[in-house]
């Protein structure tokens, strides 16, 4: 009898030993998942965003926008792996977090985040680092210094985008408040938009405007990075479940349908406004489809990414509109009535769509804590507007700070005039002989 009972107990210890073993091994399944997710979110800036706006600006000033996004890929990885990764998900405290991890002290490759690699944890929110201020890149397209640029960007990575990044996940205040951010509402779309808003308004608009027309001078190769941004997306929505599972599934799921939406309800407002249906309205409602429904992705279900898709499109469309036409901003490439729109919309949609009570377009439940649906919604609108605030702040110090040191943000008129391919960068994106 006795030893039956040791031979039990042994039995349950090694059964708890081994279920503590399996909760620190890594998961082959998730670790798969997020290294594709990694390299789609990349692909999401080189070659994506970078060929949708390139082909968004005249031809005299394609390559300095290839050129800005691939710039900003190589500073913000650096910086990311120096400090960037630490302050963002240390410790810390409810704002920043610390310098422990600095240039991956301590991480190895054992080292685990959850049952994935912190290696691999750490790469994939580096395509979130790398895209984030190369959104930023379509308000000041066509005028910008490429030195101001640089220097702008590395700053705000570090002072902007890294603390909102600790708020929402890496333990701080708001992450704490039980924001509902699955991808990047906050984080990525509302900092981003905001940015290029104040950016545009700071640098003031390309000469010309509003009176001389901006057109795209190539729409294929707009459309082009178009769809390998909705491609990418899979990676950006799907990979924050972290997992290879059921979340990561209806993420996906729920950013198509939102995108399709999207794209279709702005083709179909502007069809019936200008008597024809345009490729460029109809990639533009998609990126807003996407932009609007990624801080909601991991919270709502098909039917609420359907109302969320449409309204993406209308609202982000009648954004576009009146900032461009009645205050006649100059956000050249519309960055802040498609992202940052598209992301306070979507995250204060999240608060909604992610009840359970509401039939088909019920969505999986509020956050730990939350206990209604207006409670969530005002926890959804705490961050909206936190986020906004605190971007547009520290953007603007930080315009001020690379003016005084790179002698002005902006090229003077003559090098405006000749394009900034040959005046920054002795190069022609077309050069036909």
């Amino acid at each position: 009898m006795k030893f039956g009972q040791l031979f039990m107990a042994g039995g349950l210890l090694l059964t708890a030993g081994a279920v503590g073993a399996e909760e620190a091994t890594l998961n082959a399944g998730n670790t798969a998942w997020i290294l594709t997710s990694t390299a789609l979110v990349l692909f999401m800036t080189l070659p994506g965003l970078a060929l949708f706006y390139g082909g968004l600006v005249r031809s005299k000033n394609v390559l300095s926008v290839l050129m800005q996004c691939f710039a900003i890929a190589g500073i913000s990885s650096i910086l990311w792996l120096i400090a960037g990764y630490s302050l963002a998900f240390g410790e810390g405290n409810a704002f920043i977090g610390d310098f422990s991890k600095v240039l991956m002290a301590g991480v190895g490759r054992e080292s685990l985040s959850g049952d994935i690699p912190e290696s691999l944890f750490m790469l994939f929110q580096m395509t979130f680092a790398i895209i984030t201020p190369a959104l930023v890149v379509g308000g000041f397209a066509e005028r910008m210094k490429f030195s101001a640029m640089l220097l702008f960007s590395a700053l705000w990575l570090m002072l902007v985008y890294v603390p909102v990044t600790h708020w929402v996940w890496g333990g701080g205040w708001l992450g704490q408040m039980g924001l509902l951010d699955f991808a990047g509402g906050t984080v990525v779309h509302i900092t981003a938009g905001v940015a290029a808003l104040v950016t545009a308004l700071v640098m003031g608009p390309r000469r010309g405007f509003p009176t001389t027309p901006f057109t795209p001078h190539n729409m294929t190769m707009t459309v082009t990075g178009a769809c390998m941004l909705w491609v990418g997306w899979f990676g950006f929505n799907g990979g924050s479940a972290l997992a290879a599972n059921g979340d990561a599934a209806m993420a996906m799921l729920v950013t198509h349908i939102s995108a399709a939406t999207g794209a279709m309800t702005w083709m179909a407002i502007e069809w019936k406004r200008f008597g024809k249906p345009s490729a460029l309205g109809a990639v533009t409602g998609m990126v807003a489809g996407l932009g609007t429904i990624t801080p909601a992705s991991g919270f709502v279900g098909p039917g609420g990414a359907l109302i969320i898709g449409l309204l993406a499109g209308g609202v982000c469309f009648a954004a576009t509109m009146y900032l461009k036409r009645v205050l006649k901003i100059d956000d050249s490439l519309d960055v802040f009535p498609v992202h940052g729109v598209g992301g306070m919309l979507g995250t204060l949609l999240a608060g909604i769509f992610s009840a359970t009570s509401l039939g088909v377009f019920s969505g999986y439940g509020f956050a730990d804590g939350v206990n209604s649906m207006g409670g969530q919604i005002w926890v959804q609108f705490v961050g909206v507007a936190a986020t906004v605030i605190f971007t547009v702040i520290v953007t603007w110090g930080i315009l001020k700070v690379v003016a005084l040191a790179m002698g002005g943000l902006r090229v003077d008129a003559d090098q405006e005039q000749e394009g900034l391919d040959i005046v920054l960068h002795e190069e022609r994106g077309y050069d036909i002989h």
